[in-house]
């Protein structure tokens, strides 16, 4: 199946193929057509699914739609989100495929000053994405009325559970139009989460999709403590290293990416970033110039890594641990395709540990640590492990596995030098 066949307008078909896709995964095959109908939706998938994709989609078309409300400046959808990188992946997706329609989004979340937000909530918003505690800030102060809410989308439910948020989703919903479209997105379904969609959903659809766990045989992985503000120069480090054919850096943010080609510039590495603030001109041109071997290091935020093919990729630079776990799966398959080895280096600073923990849990290993580089971490917290003479578990002088040896998985030496 392709997009054509899900029905889509030509706008939407245009910005997909602009981004490179062609065929829906699974989850969007199924709940496209759902949600084009207007019905509740249960989607039990995780993120990494193409999740973001199967309710963005359909909620720029039936936004499309000739409006209803007199052209009225009021939020017709709200998508509630548990952190701020997600909110902030949601609105590049709405960004990206929503390009051709005149369908305005606000990303709104806590741990910033406001005003902006406010700004862009007084200019008109048809697409409200926020998290809890900062929506309901907004509300109190009478900046946000959620009375004309068409579409309401609940996502990652049970990590709202797992951070204490599933109070303030309530007083959220409460405050909805009963009149309304319903969508409740969660990776599992405990009691308590079956609970609260049984409140939210009326008569829905379910659909259901196994999650990418696992990451490729083929790539070596390995973790490196560093202080935050040493990040730069150990990536510099690394990128000089000429056994690094080719590098796909991952940041955070759009912002984090235009830094990192700053910053590598001043060490006189030449690098581009593709993100979603760039034209779609320049993002092809900084890939055409990465395939071709103009430049070596191409830095991207994921939103806009998404569709990128390369097949003698040699290495995956992880600047900044991803928050969702399944991401850093999609991130480091970028490498060791084609039948080809692929290494994957992932910085983490003191911050990133929660993020690192809840990797590891998914891929079902602990990351071999290299401890031995120039700009080590000053606390680690790194476990060492001491083995009897000739039980190395990692049979490297330089690295030092926390926990266990991935299974049936050896170093590469030839991937890279000691440092």
């Amino acid at each position: 199946m392709n997009f054509k066949e899900l029905n889509l307008v030509a706008p939407l078909l245009d910005a997909l193929q602009t981004e490179g896709y062609t065929q829906p995964t699974p989850i969007q095959e199924q709940a496209i057509p759902i949600i084009l109908q207007e019905k509740d939706l249960l989607g039990v998938a995780q993120t990494g699914t193409g999740k973001t994709a199967a309710f963005a989609l359909p909620i720029l078309q039936l936004l499309s739609r000739p409006p209803i409300d007199n052209g009225h400046k009021t939020i017709k959808v709200l998508i509630l989100t548990p952190t701020r990188e997600l909110a902030i992946q949601i609105g590049e997706s709405f960004e990206a495929y929503g390009r051709h329609l005149r369908v305005k989004h606000l990303v709104i979340f806590g741990g910033v000053p406001q005003g902006n937000q406010v700004k862009g909530l007084k200019a008109g918003v048809d697409v409200l994405i926020a998290t809890p505690g900062r929506l309901l800030d907004l509300i109190e102060q009478k900046f946000i009325s959620l009375s004309h809410i068409n579409i309401f989308v609940l996502d990652e439910a049970d990590r709202m559970l797992d951070m204490g948020f599933i109070h303030d989703v309530k007083k959220v919903v409460a405050k909805l139009p009963h009149k309304r479209q319903s969508l409740f997105f969660s990776a599992t379904m405990p009691p308590e989460i079956q609970k609260l969609a049984d409140t939210i959903l009326v008569k829905p659809e379910k659909v259901e999709v196994t999650p990418v766990s696992s990451t490729a045989e083929k790539i070596d992985q390995y973790l490196l403590y560093v202080d935050k503000k040493d990040k730069k120069k150990l990536l510099a480090f690394m990128l000089k290293d000429p056994v690094v054919k080719s590098a796909l850096v991952f940041t955070r943010t759009k912002h984090g990416a235009d830094k990192v080609v700053k910053d590598l510039f001043k060490d006189g590495i030449i690098a581009e970033a593709i993100h979603g603030n760039k034209s779609q001109n320049a993002r092809q041109r900084a890939l055409t110039h990465f395939k071709s071997g103009q430049i070596k290091v191409l830095v991207a935020t994921d939103i806009a890594a998404r569709g990128i093919d390369i097949d003698q990729l040699s290495h995956v630079i992880n600047f900044d641990l991803p928050e969702v776990p399944e991401t850093y799966v999609h991130r480091i398959g970028r490498t060791g395709r084609a039948g080809l080895e692929g290494v994957a280096y992932s910085f983490c600073d003191e911050e990133e540990k929660d993020n690192l923990k809840g990797i590891e849990k998914l891929i079902g290993m602990k990351i071999p640590v290299i401890e031995k580089h120039p700009y080590p971490a000053s606390d680690s917290g790194l476990v060492k492990i001491n083995l009897p003479k000739g039980k190395d578990v990692v049979k490297r002088p330089d690295a030092v596995h926390t926990s266990q040896a991935p299974k049936k998985k050896q170093f590469n030496k030839k991937s890279y030098k000691k440092w």
